[in-house]
């Protein structure tokens, strides 16, 4: 008897019984356990086998029962009579409640009524809460608070400010429970000369030391005739040729703005200049004559002395360099020493359109300059906390924000920090005290050495590449995201269009109106989109690794912030352009970026429009197609007739058609289901990646990506070797061309083939 309570106490007070195909996180340590279903047929196998060794137990292969050998009483026989019955009673009750038990605790197969929007064990929260959540955790208070303490007059890559800045950081992603780490690098940067000074004469005259300086320009000394060339766009260049101008050896007189600094140099450099002079023009930069600018001229991100490699530890590799470097001059000058170079120009008139009465200079408008930049080696930290996922851990949008600047630099660095600051502490209080449970991770990660080229960005992406190309759904830059009031930009992945038009619609401006509806009227594409910038920290994520990025702005008008790379960027001078609305706006930028945060890590599947790509790959399709034909028209004896498009096209409309199958398919799938969606996911997030150029070196041309990236490996580019052809340039190859037009077209059909999926859904018409 008392073997049978001790039984049924058992069975009412253990854990119930619950089942899950996967080990699932108990916590964001990690932590797996695992829990196996028990069949109800199982278990009453069990107990009938039981039931029947209990009858085989009574039974003997001895003679009949005698009474007289037996030894056993009437009051024996009925005793062992009510045992056996009182046994087979309890077997029978055990097994029924049991299965009861079972029926009722069962998770595998609920009826309509029971079923959950659930996620093996996270439950679902509906979308609209979460954005109440974050609505109600962001706000201007807390912005202001981190605004204060997270300011800093001087905070250089690599200066004890720096660090202190980090050591900040860190210290606040602790406090909110997340787990953290930094990563240390000792990167190679140039600075202006301790003890010497960088210099221009001019026509003679008084020798000029300005303060300002161009990390990576070539050192010594050009001398030569000044060329006024606008912005330095190759557009500029180009109208200064058609014009008959000699450029080889000149030193160029450009203004700052439109492009960076670095592609002004490299345009310069391809038409044999001798020297870049860099000035800010009044009309774009209305910061004073004296006003010094500080920047970087490599045509690429990242330490330009490893390049494709993380610089951990420097002995450990080669001694090369970055393609990117240039083998010009390069030197700011302030406004002042610009405007009086350009009012003692002689020569030929400007091209109209150029905003200016000044003339482009003649043979005897002679200048010298002089650099002296110095190499110097900087340890730099980056600083990263994460808030782990609850079903796929290992799947992680980062959201990332630079942490050092030449001066205060509040709008290049200090504002995107706060947000960033405060974005953690927002989503790991909704995860912490809300019941908010993001089914992916976010890595929040605070760079040093950004005003030198994303160099921290990048060095984490070299050395992590294999990892995070695989593993990371985007990155979200808040790098200069508050700069005006009058207008916002978007520079994204197409795969994230249609996410950014959704939360647009999301997102509040003020109490009435959203972002999309206060600025992009019923156009977002046109009036909110534009192209990433090769200066942004999110352009190496998206060109370099193939993530998908997004980077985003409050600006005024068309103009840029005119104190980016000054020791002007104080929170007093951003306050002036954004009528003191510098913490509201911040909100909104910190809203919008975690409303795509928060989207890519809550949804069963990633929100990524995968045919956002056709209508860019089919315009360049269609611009080659165009221009091959022109060539043979033109010159026949460079591209004979049996070149054509055709395969081109074809790869082009193997996308288009697998992109369909696909969309077709997640409109389509049970999200209930988890591996069917994480293998949906995987297969979206190989897209970007697979428009990275195999046929390339990163080392040479590390911006691989054919659409969106730089390079000679580019679509972009097929179109220019086309124009040289259809000239008969000099430095025009066909054969050259014809390579390279078929390695374009075989990495999107490669994409298109990894799309896919399964080896046997692949297109062999091709």
């Amino acid at each position: 008897m008392d073997q049978a309570r001790s039984a049924i106490s058992q069975i009412f007070n253990s854990e119930p019984h619950s089942y899950t195909r996967f080990n699932l996180p108990d916590n964001m340590e990690g932590d797996t356990s695992q829990v196996e279903m028990i069949q109800s047929s199982d278990m009453n196998e069990e107990v009938g086998e039981n039931g029947d060794e209990d009858h085989l137990s009574h039974k003997s292969n001895r003679k009949p029962h005698v009474a007289q050998n037996f030894e056993c009483t009437t009051k024996n026989l009925c005793f062992m009579a009510a045992t056996i019955v009182f046994t087979f009673v309890i077997g029978y009750l055990t097994g029924y409640l049991v299965h009861k038990n079972k029926d009722l605790n069962c998770s595998c197969a609920p009826s309509e009524d029971d079923v959950t929007h659930q996620t093996g064990a996270v439950p679902f929260m509906d979308w609209d809460d979460v954005k109440k959540l974050l609505g109600d955790k962001l706000n201007t208070s807390n912005l202001e608070i981190a605004l204060s303490q997270l300011s800093s007059s001087n905070h250089r890559a690599g200066s004890p400010g720096d660090e202190d800045l980090g050591n900040k950081v860190i210290t606040k992603f602790k406090e909110y429970g997340m787990k953290t780490w930094t990563d240390e690098y000792f990167v190679k940067v140039q600075d202006p000369p301790a003890s010497g000074y960088n210099r221009i004469v001019f026509k003679n005259g008084p020798e000029e030391r300005p303060t300002g300086f161009l990390s990576y320009s070539a050192s010594g000394t050009a001398r030569g005739a000044v060329l006024y060339a606008r912005y330095g766009q190759e557009k500029d260049l180009k109208q200064l040729k058609d014009m008959n101008i000699d450029m080889n050896g000149r030193v160029m007189l450009v203004r700052a703005g439109r492009i960076s600094f670095a592609e002004k140099v490299a345009n310069a450099a391809k038409v044999n200049a001798s020297a870049v002079l860099i000035y800010p023009d009044p009309i774009d930069y209305p910061i004073g004559n004296d006003t010094s600018l500080f920047g970087h001229v490599h045509m690429g991100s990242g330490d330009p002395y490893t390049p494709g490699f993380p610089s951990f530890n420097y002995t450990q590799f080669p001694p090369v360099q970055s393609s990117g470097l240039p083998n010009i001059l390069a030197q700011t000058i302030t406004t002042g020493m610009g405007t009086k170079i350009l009012r003692q120009l002689g020569g030929r008139a400007q091209p109209d359109g150029w905003e200016s009465i000044n003339r482009l200079g003649d043979e005897s408008d002679v200048i010298t300059v002089e650099v002296n930049n110095v190499l110097t080696e900087k340890r730099i930290n980056n600083v990263f906390g994460v808030i782990k996922g609850f079903v796929d851990a290992d799947r992680y949008v980062v959201i990332g924000a630079q942490r050092d600047a030449w001066g205060p630099g509040f709008a290049a660095s200090t504002v995107g920090t706060s947000v960033l600051v405060e974005l953690a502490r927002s989503i790991s209080d909704m995860v912490e005290n809300d019941g908010f449970k993001p089914r992916r991770s976010i890595v929040f990660a605070s760079w040093s050495a950004g005003e030198y080229g994303s160099v921290g960005a990048t060095e984490w992406l070299e050395g992590y590449l294999s990892s995070l190309s695989m593993k990371a759904v985007t990155y979200i830059n808040l790098d200069g995201i508050v700069t005006g009031q009058d207008g916002f930009k978007v520079a994204a992945s197409p795969l994230l269009h249609s996410l950014i038009q959704n939360t647009l619609k999301e997102v509040n401006y003020d109490k009435d109106k959203s972002l999309l509806s206060q600025f992009g009227k019923n156009n977002s594409e046109s009036t909110i989109l534009e192209p990433l910038r090769m200066d942004s920290a999110a352009y190496p994520f998206l060109a370099f690794s193939g993530i998908p990025s997004v980077a985003f702005r409050f600006h005024s008008g068309s103009s840029d912030y005119p104190y980016f790379g000054t020791t002007l960027d104080t929170q007093q001078n951003l306050n002036s352009v954004t009528a003191s609305q510098v913490p509201q706006l911040a909100v909104r930028a910190g809203q919008f970026a975690g409303h795509i945060a928060l989207r890519l890590v809550h949804d069963h599947l990633l929100q990524m429009d995968l045919k956002k790509y056709n209508q860019l790959i089919r315009s360049h399709v269609v611009q080659i197609n165009m221009r091959v034909k022109a060539v043979q028209r033109l010159q026949p004896q460079l591209l004979p007739k049996t070149l054509t498009g055709q395969w081109l096209v074809m790869a082009s409309g193997s996308y288009n058609r697998v992109s369909s199958i696909l969309t077709a398919d997640i409109q389509n799938s049970d999200l209930e289901n988890m591996e069917t969606c994480r293998m949906i996911n995987d297969r979206v997030m190989t897209v970007e990646r697979n428009f990275l150029s195999p046929y390339v070196s990163p080392i040479d041309s590390p911006f691989r990506h054919i659409l969106l990236g730089s390079g000679p490996h580019t679509l972009k580019a097929l179109s220019s070797d086309l124009d040289a052809l259809k000239t008969a340039s000099p430095e025009a190859n066909a054969e050259l061309f014809r390579n390279k037009l078929a390695q374009a077209t075989w990495t999107i059909q490669a994409c298109a083939n990894s799309l896919a999926g399964d080896i046997w859904s692949l297109d062999n018409e091709f």
